[in-house]
């Protein structure tokens, strides 16, 4: 039984244990807000050859915990290098984002790859070895690592619609008119994400965060069946294969229905989008998981006050309980980084 406690204060949260400080980190944090990642991506070429280049993948991944000196690393790749490696045609086109050759019947269905033998993603998979290797050496295992896949309703979303959509509306309307080619597309996506994490477990990823961006999109009576039961199956496989890793659920814009998601002991932890209530989440959320979260991104690009008070706020309301400080998504690239370094200043002063 273990008796002494682990280095990382990350990880402690992610027990349920109190931790001395809040630990911190930011979804994005290894992104165009700083100089040194714009320069490694001027030298990759595309954004699928930075997710691929294992050096390059791993210098970027370890900018931020460089600079600021996070609680965690975040592997730096990207959600849809799953369908990617399915066999699906995926590529980024500058400044509009992704784009996939679109699956949207049973044959195309059929022309994807067998779930578990996902040899494009060994890249990715080194890259994950790689940082792990260089935290040990940079201070002791105090930084975790994270890895990472996206939920299987969000990337069925995009590889139906090819693209990115505001509402989702090409995946809701086979949710509606072909739901048995979504429920194998999910399906799927479920054995493949599932293989992908335990493959970065095993690579020394100490913990996984499953990003559902579009659960949003799904009024209720929808949602479960593609939403909480697929992340859920994907959750207790990943537990089940590894028992020992943490797993975190984000879920954007779901608002109540995250307390369906506290339902699953196998979960860790789950991550609060910015429209949460953190004096809600204290209570209703709270005491069965450990929560992650959540200033406005918006606050921290304004600085100043706007940041100061945020901080304030999300730290009284979460202090009870086993809290991990994040933003409520992504920091925007604008952002300037005197203002994170501000922000880990007043998160680490209580």
């Amino acid at each position: 039984m273990r008796t002494d406690p682990d280095p990382s204060l990350f990880i402690q949260a992610l027990r349920g244990e109190r931790t001395e400080r809040t630990p911190l980190w930011m979804m994005r944090q290894a992104g165009r807000y700083l100089p040194e990642y714009r320069d490694v991506r001027a030298r990759a070429g595309s954004f699928l050859d930075l997710c691929y280049t294992p050096e390059l993948a791993t210098e970027v991944t370890l900018q931020p915990i460089r600079r600021f000196g996070f609680d965690a690393a975040i592997l730096f790749s990207d959600i849809l290098v799953v369908p990617h490696a399915l066999g699906q045609n995926v590529w980024f086109a500058e400044g509009e984002g992704p784009r996939l050759d679109p699956v949207t019947d049973a044959e195309g269905l059929a022309r994807l790859g067998d779930p578990t033998d996902l040899r494009r993603l060994d890249p990715v998979i080194e890259t994950v070895s790689r940082v792990r290797a260089d935290l040990r050496t940079l201070n002791g295992g105090a930084t975790a690592l994270i890895g990472f896949c996206g939920a299987p309703w969000t990337v069925a979303s995009y590889m139906i619609a090819g693209k990115g959509t505001p509402d989702q509306a090409p995946v809701r309307l086979k949710a509606y008119q072909d739901p048995q080619f979504l429920q194998a597309l999910v399906d799927l996506l479920v054995e493949a994400s599932a293989s992908y994490l335990v493959r970065q477990i095993d690579a020394g990823a100490q913990a996984v965060q499953i990003f559902e961006s579009f659960g949003s999109a799904l009024p209720p009576a929808l949602f479960d069946r593609w939403c909480l039961e697929p992340v859920t199956k994907l959750v207790r496989k990943v537990k089940g294969a590894r028992p020992e890793a943490h797993v975190i659920v984000f879920a954007r814009g779901v608002a109540g229905r995250l307390t369906r998601f506290t339902d699953v002991p196998e979960i860790s932890a789950l991550g609060l989008d910015w429209s949460i209530d953190v004096n809600w989440a204290a209570q209703a959320l709270q005491p069965r998981v450990t929560v992650q979260g959540n200033l406005d991104p918006l606050a921290l690009m304004a600085g100043g006050d706007a940041l100061a008070r945020g901080v304030r706020d999300i730290l009284d309301a979460l202090s009870g309980g086993p809290h991990i400080f994040n933003l409520g998504h992504g920091i925007q690239p604008p952002t300037p980084v005197a203002h994170v370094e501000e922000l880990v200043r007043l998160v680490r002063a209580g």
